[in-house]
């Protein structure tokens, strides 16, 4: 939808947008670094409602180049980051939608470098945070470096990249006591979110378990905004990105998650390094959306608010290619700290929309890496090298590392023959779009209605999805001391639904405590996407899970191939935990190196668990803390679970009935066939009411 009518800048601003106090609240006028009072700090200035960004916003530039230099040597955000090298291959010529060079030739193999990481912490923080999660990849193509710089989620906080430094301070540790770390369970957080509905939409995605995935190789990723591709031709097509895995979308739950921040830390580190070692190596799918300009005027939202998604019953997914990483880095300073993504890094045929989040940070990125890398000379560090012949006349500057060669640095000139020229026929250029209106601080009307596609979410999931984001929203509000907070939070969440509402409000007992908080647009009631819940699309495998197996010396051999062996047949990874690190015999005296001694591998590091000891240790096992806490565990965090009789003893000790439900499995004559089946659902929902009533 465009609507180019300017909002009335209350509407948006107080009554249903942000909720923020101006200089009549407090008698304190913002002001710029210069004195310069500040008359709106909550949009950026625009050629009209909906028009591109202006260079001239001397008050967005000095607040996000603050921003952008606040962390030397760290990112100010993705501190923690992990990378892998791959390829991308695209199936078949897309010419007709695009002239980039990459999306052409499906015998071609552009190289790629990719980095996953967390939002809010620290490079020393842990890797299991609820927090959203950075998708970027680098594609070395041979048109120039491209760079898809994107997230887990399809969507975001806020719509206007000026406010990006008041979401991460938000979010940040409070400067006066620097605490909480890699967290959003805190007063400043909420209180920011509460005051701004626009971030509902990314609130119901960040509390539920897609901010705590399983693995980044089970994790999808979008580019969030709306882009256009260009064809041979000049025709633009709008386009949004999306990366799916092929292994599928997979969470951890809560208390999984926080059990597996003190045992590994590196939890999803070590899961990627391993992977690849092993040569289990990820693989994603890359598809777009596209549309025309015409079709996105018939949309009900508008697609240039980055707080929105395109629903795919509305335009479907096109895959244009796979993506694999197949080679861990070899120096993670040099790589996987060095390399420098930024949006504006395109190649001809990608281009850029009006969209006012992206806007902004094809500003802030190059700015953050002048500054984080110390020189406009980052492209030289061999990560950030394009892999194409590159030339121009930009010289000198800190850590130049080449040596240019001529009398000549400027063009024109007729002094140097050899020196690069441009290419009008084949170097980028920007689409032609038309663009027409008054010099703004505002938001259009079409960026209003801040609730219609978080009830969306909200309805589209299963309930054991829907059970973990009420869990989110009150794990988080209830470590918010301020009452007013929550009050707030409570009145948009009856706003999204009123059934979430209360549940939250029932579990932080606050009921008819919500504030009434009248919406600017009424939401709508839309219908349910099954494209956003992970479960519902959730392929039944084993492929790249783990499975743990608890043992002892005299473990049954046969047992042993049969889980091996079925392991194998899946593409899963099958790991022994003994009591012990030390090597011991099986039953047919073969020896065996455990991956795991007891007391370092709890259940929660695996996806579904087997207990099997020799009969005459398993009394001794059962009498060990650390054995009946990793079954307490992996029944609680709703695990299948595979025994064998000698494994009783430790059920009994944890209070566990050996047959409790399908996901606890009797291995009884060395048959493996039924645990595998039940495995590859990941978890027994079912059984979370009785755990977690």
């Amino acid at each position: 939808m465009s609507n180019d009518t300017p909002a009335a800048k209350n509407d948006l601003t107080k009554d249903g947008g942000d909720l923020h106090q101006t200089a009549a609240a407090n008698d304190q006028p913002m002001t710029t670094n210069q004195g310069v009072v500040v008359s709106d700090d909550q949009n950026t200035l625009t050629a009209g409602p909906r028009g591109p960004q202006l260079l001239e916003d001397f008050v967005m530039r000095e607040k996000i180049t603050h921003f952008d230099h606040e962390r030397i040597p760290e990112r100010v955000v993705h501190a923690r980051g992990y990378a892998a090298h791959g390829y991308f291959q695209t199936y078949q010529s897309h010419a007709k939608l695009t002239q980039a060079a990459f999306l052409q030739d499906p015998s071609e193999k552009t190289p790629v470098f990719c980095r996953f990481s967390t939002v809010a912490g620290r490079a020393g923080s842990f890797d299991t945070a609820r927090d959203v999660r950075g998708f970027s990849v680098k594609f070395y193509t041979s048109a120039g470096n491209y760079d898809l710089v994107g997230n887990n989620i399809p969507v975001f906080f806020i719509q206007d990249a000026i406010k990006f430094p008041d979401l991460i301070h938000s979010v940040k540790p409070a400067p006066d006591r620097d605490f909480p770390q890699a967290q959003s369970a805190h007063d400043t957080f909420w209180d920011f979110v509460s005051l701004n509905t626009e971030s509902m939409h990314m609130l119901m995605w960040i509390m539920s378990d897609r901010a705590i995935p399983r693995s980044f190789r089970m994790m999808e990723g979008f580019g969030v905004h709306t882009f256009r591709m260009i064809n041979q031709q000049g025709e633009s097509t709008f386009v949004k990105f999306h990366w799916r895995p092929k292994l599928g979308t997979f969470s951890l739950i809560w208390d999984e998650a926080v059990k597996i921040s003190g045992a590994d830390p590196d939890f999803h580190r070590r899961d990627l390094w391993n992977a690849i070692e092993a040569g289990d190596y990820p693989e994603w799918e890359l598809s777009v959306q596209t549309f025309t300009e015409q079709q996105a005027e018939e949309f009900d939202f508008d697609v240039l608010d980055p707080t929105k998604i395109l629903p795919e019953e509305i335009v479907p997914l096109t895959p244009l290619g796979k993506m694999v990483l197949n080679r861990n880095v070899d120096n993670f300073f040099a790589e996987t700290e060095q390399v420098a993504f930024c949006p504006s890094h395109v190649v001809p045929g990608i281009d850029f929309s009006n969209d006012p989040l992206l806007q902004g940070r094809l500003f802030s990125y190059l700015d953050t890496q002048l500054s984080r890398l110390g020189s406009p000379n980052f492209h030289q560090i061999p990560v950030n090298q394009p892999k194409c012949p590159f030339a121009n006349f930009q010289r000198d500057g800190h850590m130049q590392t080449q040596i240019p060669t001529g009398r000549v640095a400027n063009e024109p000139n007729s002094l140097d023959d050899g020196s690069p020229r441009e290419c009008p026929h084949s170097g980028f250029e920007t689409y032609p779009a038309k663009e027409q209106g008054q010099k703004l601080r505002i938001r259009p009307e079409s960026f209003a209605d801040h609730y219609t596609q978080a009830r969306l979410f909200w309805k589209s999931l299963t309930e054991p999805e829907k059970r973990h984001t009420v869990g989110g929203f009150s794990f988080e509000l209830g470590k918010c001391n301020e009452v007013k907070i929550r009050k707030r939070m409570l009145g948009h969440l009856d706003n999204i639904d009123a059934d979430l509402g209360q549940r939250v409000a029932e579990v932080l007992g606050m009921e008819g405590q919500a504030d009434s908080i009248e919406p600017v647009v009424k939401p709508r009631d839309p219908e349910p996407s099954k494209a956003l819940s992970q479960y519902s699309v959730a392929p039944k495998s084993l492929a790249g899970k783990k499975i743990g197996l608890l043992t002892t010396e005299g473990l049954d051999a046969d047992l042993y191939d049969a889980l091996r062996k079925a392991a194998d047949e899946e593409q899963a990874m099958l790991e022994v935990i003994a009591p012990k690190a030390g090597e011991f015999e099986t039953s047919d005296g073969k020896s065996i190196k455990p991956e795991h001694f007891l007391d370092g591998a709890p259940s929660f590091l695996f996806d579904c668990v087997v207990i099997a000891p020799a009969q005459k240790h398993a009394d001794a096992l059962a009498e060990q803390a650390a054995a009946v806490d990793w079954l307490r565990n992996a029944f609680s965090h709703l695990k299948v679970i595979g025994y064998n009789e000698a494994a009783k003893p430790i059920f009994q000790a944890a209070s566990v009935a050996a047959d409790a439900d399908e996901g606890v499995v009797d291995l009884a004559g060395g048959d493996v066939g039924e645990f595998v089946e039940a495995a590859k659902q990941y978890r027994i929902w079912e059984r979370e009411a009785k755990v977690r009533p």
